[in-house]
């Protein structure tokens, strides 16, 4: 019988140093393909391979859009796209961001959960916020095993503590525990995928990430799964689902574009952030403009007009002034929560 064979591994702030010391510690004969999202910007060369290629022991790549998966190596998802796994091939997509990334996490998670069932062993690692989480719900549910870094070693534990919040997982461990287990895994047999289905969640969401439908499949698949929200898409604008009951809460467009409730407030106030910022910028312009006019009415000696256009943008600048501060102290709060949300307990 195969083993637990096919390990996909998510991590964001802190990722390399997790990475190197995971995969610098497999053996070169492990039985097993890895497939990795690390967050990096969208608009660096990625450099990951060749860093992980120095510690591994086995061959580290960027796969590209259908390539065929051979096993005892590592893939990488590449920077700005999805990378997600079918029966023996792979996907390099650069499709709608889910929880604000691309590549994300969940989008490999959930794939892999679909393509190879209870053979997954998904591994979540250091991070920010919690991407990973629902993508080990889609592996726990097709019979794989959930593996997350121990929070209290993580240098940012935020998506450890999700995942360990809302999913059963099999292992909390420290880093240096891991690279054993994964080993011991690919040698136990795994179980009859047969008792483990495909949902029409997985089934739907790995097709959306995919993006091979027209408009109406897009449409009637996201209603499928989801119930019409009064919420509009923070990305594109679009009408937004929230997807089931379960936690944690999260919300789909129909276009693609993926939110765990974490995500998409934090989407939500950057774009009141920039709102805001706009106006600011709209508002000075129009004090400079009402100084400016102020001036022109003084030099054609109508006093009268020019006081009223000095009074507007005196009134103006303190508007702008109440919009600065409403900005600063909204970041200030944000900051607070995070804090908060740092702390809870698991």
């Amino acid at each position: 019988m195969l083993g637990h064979d096919i390990i996909v591994i998510g991590t964001s702030a802190g990722g390399l140093k997790a990475l190197g010391a995971i995969l610098g510690a497999l053996p070169a004969d492990i039985d097993a393909v890895l497939f990795i999202v690390q967050h990096v910007a969208a608009d660096q060369p990625s450099i990951i391979p060749q860093i992980l290629a120095d510690v591994s022991s086995l061959p580290v790549s960027h796969p590209a859009d259908k390539e065929l998966i051979q096993t005892r190596r590592i893939y990488v998802a590449p920077p700005d796209y999805h990378l997600m796994v079918n029966q023996g091939s792979m996907r390099v997509v650069r499709g709608p961001e889910e929880n604000r990334f691309r590549p994300a996490i969940d989008t490999l998670f959930r794939s892999a959960a679909r393509a190879y069932g209870t053979r997954v062993v998904g591994v979540v690692l250091t991070g920010y916020l919690d991407d990973g989480t629902v993508g080990l719900q889609a592996i726990k549910k097709r019979g794989g095993v959930a593996i997350i870094q121990d929070p209290n070693e993580a240098e940012y534990p935020s998506m450890a503590k999700s995942a360990l919040r809302y999913v059963k997982v099999d292992y909390c461990l420290p880093l240096v525990e891991i690279p054993d287990l994964l080993v011991q895994l690919s040698k136990e047999p795994a179980a009859k995928e047969e008792a483990y289905p495909v949902t029409e969640e997985i089934e739907i969401e790995s097709r959306i990430a995919e993006q091979q439908m027209n408009t109406q499949e897009f449409l009637e698949s996201v209603e499928a799964i989801g119930t019409r929200t009064t919420y509009t898409c923070p990305e594109c604008n679009g009408s937004i689902w929230q997807i089931g009951k379960k936690e944690p809460l999260r919300f789909r467009c129909h276009t693609g574009h993926s939110f765990t409730a974490n995500a998409f407030e934090a989407q939500q106030t950057h774009n009141l952030e920039k709102a805001l910022w706009s106006a600011v910028r709209i508002m000075e312009e129009k004090v400079i403009f009402s100084r400016q006019m102020a001036e022109r009415m003084r030099n054609y000696n109508l006093t009268s007009s020019a006081t009223k256009y000095e009074d507007h943008a005196m009134n103006l600048d303190k508007e702008v002034s109440l919009i600065r501060d409403i900005i600063l102290n909204s970041f200030a709060t944000k900051q607070t929560i995070a804090a908060i949300e740092e702390d809870q307990p698991e």
